[in-house]
């Protein structure tokens, strides 16, 4: 008799992250509302004149990036030779099909469908907003999405890996080119340089580095069974704290134009589910096992919404349309992400079984 599998269970933040989001935009909102100097002090706090760059945001997303970076392990990369197709996929999807279908939707929907309620200046921020999105592969919950489809967790690890790296080189480019040639906005792409390394250079340097000293020190085990975990309790308050941030600096948005909220969510809605099904359909074409192609689909369709408020306020200002979209992508982001958790687990049944050597162990450090 075939043994049925024990559903797979999150922690209690992760189970209800979509309240906690919730509850973030509400004292976030009341925060802009009825303190709106002291929201504005923080607001105008940047780092160095024209960087754009806001200093709690940054401090707070650092505290977030740095234990997800931790994560990472490139070591992993030199053993994706042996089942390249899913990595294949993932950064076609990723790279060559996300950003621009994105694009295509956001100046389909704002400059054309929605144009009626959405006027040409909203329109060309919220293009913006939901193409930097888009350009933003998700990194740290993908461990999440994998490992309730139970994903194969090495190489969930060498997909994230590899997209963290990408990221470097491909973000701000892409960004710039898909921004100006959709809108009429202008991208100053030293602003976007800034971003790329403020955000991305820094804490996946600090946490390359920790995590070579740390296992060379102590080993795999000691890092990641005791070591990780006290970063744990540090990355979830500084996300709580950035999404009220976030909501104070964009209350005003979201109280009067509760109309645009459920406006921008419609590409992003169908950017999600269209990227995800195309990288599963995909990896099912392709002969990926599902422990890959679940996870793949998973990073085809989330994003990297820090690194995406962040740029946001950078390039257009906490207030900016451009700033609203990326905030809607993270209010859609988890119940959305759930969904496509729950027609993986379903399809399992679609992808060929498994061999043990198709899932081999991690790379040894």
């Amino acid at each position: 008799m075939e043994q049925r599998e024990t559903p797979r269970r999150l922690n209690v933040f992760e189970r209800y992250l979509t309240l906690w989001v919730g509850l973030c935009m509400v004292v976030g909102v009341a925060l802009g509302k009825l303190l709106p100097g002291f929201t504005d002090a923080l607001r105008k706090m940047e780092f160095a004149g024209g960087s754009q760059i806001n200093v709690p945001i940054a401090v707070l997303i650092w505290l977030m990036i740095f234990p997800m970076m931790l994560k990472v392990d490139f070591a992993s990369v030199l053993g994706v030779g042996k089942r390249p197709r899913g990595l294949l996929i993932t950064c076609f999807v990723n790279w060559l099909v996300k950003p621009f279908s994105m694009a295509l939707l956001g100046w389909l929907f704002f400059k054309h469908l929605f144009s009626p309620w959405i006027g040409p200046e909203e329109a060309d921020q919220y293009i913006a907003g939901v193409i930097i999105l888009a350009a933003a592969p998700c990194t740290a919950m993908v461990f999440v999405w994998s490992y309730l489809t139970r994903g194969d967790p090495a190489y969930t690890l060498v997909q994230v890996s590899v997209n963290d790296l990408l990221m470097l080189v491909l973000f701000a480019p892409i960004v710039q080119f898909l921004v100006t040639g959709t809108s009429a906005l202008t991208v100053p792409f030293m602003v976007l340089a800034y971003s790329v390394i403020c955000f991305i250079v820094i804490p996946l340097s600090a946490g390359v580095v920790t995590r070579i000293a740390m296992v060379r020190r102590h080993g795999v085990d000691w890092f990641e069974k005791t070591f990780l975990p006290h970063f744990q309790p540090i990355a979830v308050v500084a996300l709580l704290a950035t999404l009220v941030l976030i909501f104070a600096f964009q209350a005003d948005n979201i109280t009067g134009r509760s109309l645009h909220v459920l406006l921008i969510a419609v590409p992003i809605l169908i950017q999600v589910y269209f990227n995800s099904s195309l990288v599963y359909g995909l990896m099912k074409v392709f002969r990926v096992g599902h422990s890959v192609a679940a996870p793949g689909a998973l990073i085809g369709a989330s994003n990297f919404f820090e690194l995406a408020v962040a740029t946001a306020i950078a390039l257009f200002g906490p207030e900016s349309g451009a700033a609203l979209a990326t905030v809607v992508g993270v209010l859609v982001e988890v119940p959305v992400m759930l969904s496509v958790c729950a027609v993986c687990n379903r399809t399992r049944h679609w992808f060929h079984a498994e061999r043990a050597e198709e899932c081999p162990a991690p790379t040894p450090r």
